[in-house]
């Protein structure tokens, strides 16, 4: 029984601290913000996570394995890559629509800032969602489903830090119609 309040412990204490992250971002919250929420100490959450940055790095991993997940389900749900395309940018929308932002858009704001383990995390989650989304274009090239003029790769990338940037604009205003409206613009410029 101890394991499993352990473990709803060390959970409550990352969904805390990724909403947290979400909304402020890593160096805008602490510690004593977490413990505060959760009504523990703050050597408690250090039993849990010796450190900010040993909590950050579970965050990002976490998020990255939840978010990997979500890809999966977009390949076995979808079969166009129009499509899984949409369903990609639908993911960034929700996270907006909860008054979020993108867990891994906010830790690379302040990237130069973060423990060295958390930006290789940061890299990853990046890389990985650039090689998803590179097989999709692949294929939907191929199907003839979508036409763009660059390699695959670079036009993942432009995907990624579109929709990221189209977060952080439409964040001041509160509008998540500004985000609908740029993903939209993007997808249909690459659908034939």
């Amino acid at each position: 029984m101890a394991q499993a309040t352990t473990r709803d412990t060390a959970t409550a204490i990352l969904d805390t601290a990724e909403r947290l992250v979400q909304q402020r971002g890593f160096n805008g919250f602490s510690y004593a913000d977490v413990a505060a929420e959760l009504g523990v100490t703050k050597a408690g959450l250090h039993y849990h996570f010796p450190g900010k940055a040993e909590l950050g790095e579970a965050l990002m991993t976490r998020y990255a394995e939840r978010f990997a997940a979500a890809l999966a389900e977009i390949d076995e749900r979808e079969s166009s890559a129009p499509a899984k395309l949409r369903a990609y940018a639908a993911l960034y929308g929700d996270v907006l629509n909860a008054r979020r932002m993108c867990l891994c858009g906010m830790l690379a704001a302040e990237y130069e800032t973060l423990p060295p383990g958390m930006q290789r995390v940061v890299v990853a989650f990046l890389d990985a969602n650039e090689r998803w989304l590179a097989r999709v274009l692949e294929s939907g090239r191929r199907e003839r489903s979508l036409s763009f003029d660059q390699p695959p790769a670079d036009a993942a990338r432009l995907i990624v830090s579109a929709l990221e940037g189209a977060m952080l604009v439409a964040r001041p205003f509160a509008d998540a119609g500004r985000f609908e409206a740029a993903a939209d613009g993007l997808l249909k410029s690459l659908e034939r």
